[in-house]
């Protein structure tokens, strides 16, 4: 089970997490095209739209393999303590990318697109990383034992892991796409609630990972092929937010 749980972590769910970060920034992006287009207010992203994109980029399918292997051979209080101290840890780390990030974004004049395009290059270079190491012959070398300790709660489990750069890039998007301090704290809300439902799949990954691991890996591999081409179309999709549209 173990070797399930390692290939679990991140690249086998990243098909799924740039599916829909695909679709989602280029509806943003497209909505910022329109807005220098044409006067009318750009298309505003919905709460349930947002929330899904949240729980895809943030939510617990890449943390359950990561998690069970931090805490393999941890007993019970230990596995509580981590799993509550990446909880902690993340909500903090969520809310000040949000804020800097915002600020940054205003204070450099960056636009939404431009955050896309960073972002599908991240996603890129990742998915084409995961691609190449299917040829490496030490991708296949069963992975160092991680020694249990407190310390990573910060490292690698709340960031990168739970906060991964590209989710801090879709805070950031959203979060600059709604001016009003309601919909803000509507954002901040449903951030601490998923946040909540990664604290539960922390708690209990063991036995959903003894069910829908083998599921999972098998839908990350047939996915996996599409990788690339997805974060080249979250590229594109930020090209058009510019109004950098290519021929062919």
């Amino acid at each position: 089970m173990l070797k399930i749980h390692e290939r679990l972590r991140g690249a086998n769910v990243f098909p799924l997490i740039l599916l829909v970060l695909a679709t989602f920034l280029a509806t943003v992006a497209d909505a910022q095209e329109s807005a220098i287009t044409a006067p009318a207010a750009p298309r505003v992203v919905t709460p349930g739209e947002m929330f899904a994109f949240f729980f895809l980029m943030l939510g617990p399918l890449k943390i359950l393999g990561p998690f069970v292997q931090m805490t393999h051979g941890a007993d019970v209080t230990f596995t509580r303590r981590l799993a509550l101290r990446a909880f902690i840890y993340s909500c903090i780390a969520l809310v000040a990318a949000a804020v800097i990030g915002e600020n940054s974004m205003q204070k450099f004049h960056i636009s939404v697109p431009v955050l896309a395009i960073a972002a599908g290059i991240i996603l890129f270079l990742v998915a084409l990383r995961t691609i190449m190491e299917q040829f490496d012959g030490n991708a296949m070398r069963p992975a160092p034992t991680i020694e249990p300790s407190l310390r990573l709660a910060i490292s690698p489990l709340a960031f990168p892991t739970i906060v991964t750069p590209y989710g801090v890039a879709a805070v950031i998007i959203c979060v600059s796409l709604t001016p009003d301090f309601l919909t803000k704290s509507a954002i901040f809300g449903a951030l601490l609630v998923l946040m909540l439902v990664n604290l539960v799949a922390m708690l209990y990954a063991r036995p959903v990972l003894k069910y829908l691991g083998m599921p999972m890996q098998l839908l990350g591999t047939v996915l996996g092929i599409i990788q690339v081409a997805l974060g080249l179309q979250i590229i594109l999709a930020g090209l058009r937010g510019l109004g950098i549209h290519l021929q062919g």
